[in-house]
């Protein structure tokens, strides 16, 4: 009997069947996996809109997660046995690739650095944890752009100020969404000091069991010593390394750290 659902764990449920959905939903769509009488449904969704976990969008019907809820969940999967296993995996790609690699998530402010496994090299780019970057201009932001579904990713753009960083970032709407539509073929991303000068990263998706977009796994480093062409060598570990980040987070797991593997030698 949903009666007999402890009150407290109403409101988790709620919250659960937003974040395993690819949409916002309407207190009545939410309730159909939850089955609550109708005017406790939507007094729950009333109250955890009061309280900053949930928001209404511009059709005043259907409810999305805010920011709250985000940082709630990021939080728990940071707190979390998967982030030491995370962290291993950054640590083996970080090892091949001989650059600083990042576990990059979508904010509000644009992507944040959640995590990151700093290269040895004394000459680096520093970009500390907790740091946001823009969606145009970075690889793990075209990355997160180019997993929307078209209409979606066409919205998105539109929404974005494509604010011109360099003589190199993509500032038209056109060019984003022509380099976004390659991004989501391929199933990478390249800043070509799109960001800043000096700087190129590469970035993949990390997707959950169901192909759905969870973060972005990138590396970047100094074109002294990482060229476009550098990074495009690599591309295989890290797209072994985002499928293995895959089976930690979400446990299907089908084999071994170990498996992160190079296409090129390591230079000495």
């Amino acid at each position: 009997m949903v009666d007999r659902i402890p009150t407290n764990l109403r409101t988790l449920l709620i919250l659960e069947v937003l974040g395993t959905s690819d949409r916002a939903l309407s207190p009545t769509e939410i309730n159909q996996s939850i089955g609550l009488p109708k005017q406790t449904i939507h007094r729950l969704c009333a109250k955890l809109e009061q309280e900053g976990f949930l928001a209404r969008e511009e059709d005043g019907k259907k409810l999305r997660p805010t920011r709250r809820s985000r940082l709630m969940a990021s939080g728990l999967l940071h707190a979390s046995r998967h982030h030491i296993a995370r962290h291993q995996v950054m640590q083996r790609v970080a090892d091949e690739v001989g650059e600083t690699v990042n576990f990059v998530v979508p904010d509000s402010e644009g992507m944040i650095y959640v995590d990151r496994v700093e290269t040895d090299w004394p000459f680096r780019v520093q970009l500390p944890v907790g740091t946001h970057v823009p969606f145009h201009c970075t690889a793990s932001g075209k990355t997160f752009l180019a997993s929307l579904a078209p209409k979606a990713r066409q919205a998105m753009v539109r929404s974005l100020q494509l604010k011109d960083f360099t003589s190199n970032t993509l500032c038209t709407e056109d060019a984003l969404l022509a380099e976004l539509k390659q991004v989501a073929k391929n199933g990478y991303a390249f800043d070509r000091e799109e960001w800043f000068i000096g700087m190129v990263a590469m970035a993949v998706p990390i997707l959950d069991e169901r192909r759905r977009y969870v973060a972005s796994l990138a590396f970047h480093g100094p074109v002294q010593r990482l060229t476009y062409e550098d990074a495009w060598s690599k591309r295989q570990v890290l797209i072994d390394g985002a499928r293995l980040m895959r089976d930690v987070l979400f446990e299907q797991s089908t084999g071994s750290v170990a498996q992160v593997t190079s296409t090129r030698p390591r230079s000495a």
